[in-house]
Formats: structure tokens, sequence, C-alpha cells
């Protein structure tokens, strides 16, 4: 039996959820309600990593996550978060850049950054339409994604 564990954390998009299972992040999601403070009692250690690490992200005290982190979906879609992940903070790409980065359609990486299971920590809200912000699967949608750049200062770009 898989080993899931969970940790919540307030954060300044909301709470979200950390999800670990074998010892690797393997999902963010945000909730609605519950608990204000961060929570992760009888969590791992990568866990209380996550939690520390995001926290000191909105406190400008971090730019790059070190976490190990378990991407489920397809291999192209493990291909596309390999290629979010390697966007330096502060920086953006559209999704055709990452389209010819790996040989496939704009449509496609933008599909696949939709489902990107841990956003925040793969960096999902760093890729942007050729013309557009493009979307964001997080709570709030685009309002969070251009939350996140402000935060990351490449909201230059928006105006």
């Amino acid at each position: 039996m898989e080993m899931v564990q969970h940790a919540d954390l307030q954060t300044p998009v909301g709470l979200v959820t950390v999800t670990a299972t074998k010892g690797a992040i393997s999902r963010l999601s945000w909730r609605r309600s519950g608990p204000g403070q961060a929570s992760c009692a009888g969590s791992d250690g990568v866990l209380v990593e996550a939690v520390e690490q995001i926290t000191a992200y909105f406190s400008r005290r971090l730019q790059t996550f070190d976490l190990p982190l378990n991407v489920t979906g397809s291999a192209y879609q493990q291909l596309v978060c390999a290629e979010i992940a390697a966007i330096p903070f502060g920086e953006t790409r559209t999704y055709g850049d990452l389209a010819r980065r790996i040989g496939s359609s704009a449509q496609a990486v933008g599909n696949a950054c939709g489902a990107n299971p841990i956003p925040i920590l793969i960096p999902c809200h760093r890729v942007l339409g050729s013309s557009g912000l493009g979307g964001f699967s997080g709570q709030g949608g685009v309002e969070t994604k251009v939350a996140l750049l402000r935060h990351e200062g490449a909201a230059g770009l928006l105006i």
C-alpha cells in the first residue's frame, strides 16, 4: 500500500495542500477552507521541507525549490513539467517557446501545463500565451497566475 501524506499551508494565493507519495511531492492543490496555519503533523520530512520552502518562497527568501518531485502522467507530461521547472524565477516563456524546445505544438504544451499536478513548485505560472496570459489551473485562475508573476517581479511583462 502506498503511503500518502498531506500538509496544509496558508499562502498569499490561498490555502494549499501539498501531497507526498513515496517520499516525493506528488501534488499541490488549493482548498476552499480549513486551518489557517501550516499543518503537517505526523508528516515525513519531505512535507516539512516543502512547507518550509513554500513559506520561504512567499517570504522572498527562496527562488528555487529543491524538493523531490513525482510527476504522475505520461512521459510527455513529465517532459513538459521538466521544461517548466527549468524556467528561472522571475522569467517567463511562451507555450510556443516550450513547444519548439521539445518538438511539439503549443496547444499540447498548454494542455500539459493545465494538467500540471504540482503548480507553484513546477512553475506553470511562468508560461504565457504568445498574445496573452494563457490559463492557470489553480484556484483563482488567471488572478492567481498574475499574483505569482507579480510576486516574482515578472509582472512588468503584463503591463
